[in-house]
């Protein structure tokens, strides 16, 4: 069962060594569903508009709370901001960013969410509109570019998961693909070989 009222107040609010916020984020995604029932092997991710209003669009984020997990937390926002449930996969990385409106760090920690169901009903849906994109189109409109970045990496993630996927890997096969880690972890890299 799920709540259709979302979290608000800081009473439980993780906060950093120098007072800034430690938010949680998620990147939805799926892969295209076909009028037939089909499933492509074509990413799509889910956006949302900004509570505050505003341009751009992002990924759902909110306060990571005292009594919730890094991955429960991502989990909450993504439901509470964007009406999506499903699989919380392994971290994609912390970024710091700075507040616009305290002027301080916070930490940003994103995950991917597997989709795997979508509600009509949800707490923040007359507040917020959710659009499906291409990752081409998810990185245009996205106004973060801390969010931007863990993209980047959930897509090479991906690629690295499922390399007959990517006609540039079949080709050099044996070829290592590195990813380059970003946030404070930037020495970070994964590498993968292609099978």
């Amino acid at each position: 069962m799920v709540c259709l009222v979302a979290r608000s107040g800081r009473e439980l609010q993780r906060y950093n060594p120098t007072g800034g916020r430690q938010v949680v984020g998620c990147i939805p995604y799926r892969f295209k569903n076909y009028d037939d029932g089909s499933i492509s092997d074509e990413l799509e991710v889910l956006v949302i508009t900004s509570q505050k209003g505003g341009s751009g669009m992002m990924f759902p984020k909110g306060g990571w709370e005292l009594d919730e997990s890094e991955q429960e937390a991502a989990s909450r926002e993504s439901f509470e901001e964007a009406g999506v449930l499903g699989t919380v996969e392994d971290q994609l990385g912390k970024w710091n960013f700075m507040s616009k409106s305290n002027g301080i760090f916070y930490e940003g920690y994103m995950f991917p969410l597997f989709v795997t169901e979508q509600v009509d009903f949800w707490p923040e849906r007359h507040v917020r509109r959710r659009v499906w994109m291409s990752v081409d189109e998810a990185r245009d409109a996205c106004r973060h570019w801390w969010m931007k970045e863990a993209l980047d990496v959930l897509v090479a993630r991906l690629k690295c998961l499922n390399p007959e996927d990517n006609e540039e890997e079949e080709e050099e096969e044996g070829r290592e693909v590195e990813i380059q880690g970003y946030g404070q972890e930037q020495d970070e890299v994964l590498t993968c070989t292609p099978s």
